[in-house]
C-alpha cells in the first residue's frame, strides 16, 4: 500500500498533460493506457479495505473453523462479498476516464482532429456559439448522459451482484 500512496502523490491531470506533450497529441490507445495506469490506485485501496473488513466477519471464521483453505475462503466468501463496491468503483472510474479524455481533448492535448471526440467538439464550439449553440449543448449533454448512464449501470450491477441483497420468494 505504500506504493499506492506514492502513486497517489502524482497529480493525475498533470501526468496526462505531460504525456500529451511528450507524445505530441495522444492517440486513443495511448490515452487508454495512460488512464488505466493512473486509475488503479483507488480500486486497490477499496479491495484492500473490503477484504480487511470482511475477514473479521463471522462467516469467514465459520469457514476457517471447518477447515476451509485460504484460497477457498477468498474465492467463495471474500470476493463475492467485495464485488459490489469494486464494480461501483470501476464504473465511477470509467466515468472519470470519459471526463478526463474530454478535458484533455478540450485543452488540445488529447485525441487530435480529425478523430472525433466530445472534448474536440466542445473546444470548437465557443466561436460558433451565437450562430449554432447546439455545437456546445449536444457534446456537453452527451458527456453528461454517458457519465450518468454508466453510473446507473454500475448501481444496477451492484444491486444484482450483491450477495447480501437477496429478494425473498413468496
Amino acid at each position: 500500500m505504500r506504493f499506492v500512496d506514492m502513486m497517489y502523490s502524482f497529480p493525475r491531470l498533470f501526468l496526462l498533460i505531460l504525456f500529451g506533450v511528450f507524445f505530441k497529441g495522444m492517440t486513443l490507445p495511448v490515452i487508454v493506457t495512460v488512464l488505466g495506469l493512473l486509475s488503479w490506485m483507488s480500486t486497490s485501496r477499496l479491495v484492500r479495505a473490503s477484504f480487511l473488513s470482511l475477514k473479521q466477519r463471522e462467516f469467514v471464521e465459520a469457514a476457517r473453523s471447518i477447515g476451509a483453505s485460504d484460497r477457498r475462503i477468498i474465492v467463495r466468501h471474500l470476493l463475492p462479498n467485495s464485488l459490489a463496491p469494486i464494480i461501483v468503483a470501476a464504473t465511477l472510474g470509467v466515468a472519470a476516464a470519459i471526463i478526463a479524455e474530454s478535458t484533455l481533448s478540450f485543452l488540445g492535448l488529447g485525441i487530435q482532429p480529425p478523430t472525433p471526440s466530445w472534448g474536440n467538439m466542445l473546444k470548437d464550439a465557443p466561436s460558433e456559439m451565437e450562430k449554432a449553440p447546439w455545437m456546445a449543448v449536444f457534446p456537453g449533454l452527451s458527456i453528461f448522459l454517458a457519465v450518468v448512464s454508466i453510473n446507473f449501470i454500475g448501481d444496477g450491477l451492484r444491486d444484482a451482484l450483491d450477495p447480501r441483497h437477496v429478494i425473498g420468494r413468496r
